[in-house]
């Protein structure tokens, strides 16, 4: 009570003091760019993975815009130190999305490599996965998926090194029959996404969808 009366919590975009369970006050939350994808539809983050990969679903929430709120929301999320923007990050997808007409198996989130989690702390992919994982009783492995080799995040390289990510990741167990919902943060080229889902659907007769929090 008297650390919320010293340090109250203020919104990521206007600093206009908020209760502890918001990241954003309301008159700012109009001001994100939501992307109102349909998962069971067509639409423009769907489009870019098939380019790369075979693909069933595809959903982002919001569109990632540099120096703008998304970027906030994200960037207090992976470097804040604020892991629990992500379970709000959840909870604004689980009132965006209906599974019911797609079965999905599994969630999966990309790995950080873990000197880099333990760095950071935790990963932030984990919490916005186990918020969906009990909102819509679809069993979590944060354990499937390994990441080969410390590399840089795909917003920190350029346009030529964020294609090297042949071998930069590998499952921990083989899986087959199962249809795969992977979770990132944001999609910038889709090679991450790529590279993993490649590794996903080679293992046997396996499905991949995509649900990200950003679309670059």
């Amino acid at each position: 009570m008297i650390l919320d009366l010293l340090f109250p919590n203020r919104c990521l975009h206007c600093n206009r003091i908020i209760s502890g369970e918001e990241i954003v006050c309301q008159l700012c939350f109009d001001q994100i760019n939501f992307t109102h994808h349909q998962f069971e539809e067509n639409n423009i983050l769907k489009e870019r993975c098939k380019l790369l990969f075979p693909l069933e679903k595809a959903f982002a929430l919001m569109q990632f815009e540099k120096e703008g709120l998304s970027q906030k929301i994200i960037h207090s999320l992976k470097y804040g130190n604020r892991e629990k923007v992500g379970k709000i990050l959840a909870e604004w997808t689980s009132e965006c999305l209906n599974f019911e007409n797609e079965k999905i198996d599994l969630i999966a989130t990309v790995p950080l490599h873990p000197k880099k989690q333990r760095k950071r702390g935790y990963n932030q992919l984990h919490c916005f996965a186990d918020t969906l994982s009990k909102n819509f009783e679809i069993p979590v492995n944060h354990q499937l998926l390994k990441r080969n080799s410390s590399d840089k995040s795909q917003a920190t390289k350029d346009k030529i090194h964020r294609s090297e990510t042949v071998n930069l990741f590998s499952l921990n167990k083989e899986i087959s029959g199962k249809n795969i919902l992977l979770i990132d943060d944001v999609l910038t080229t889709g090679n991450t996404l790529s590279s993993i889902a490649w590794e996903i659907l080679k293992s046997g007769n396996n499905k991949v969808s995509v649900l990200v929090m950003a679309i670059d």
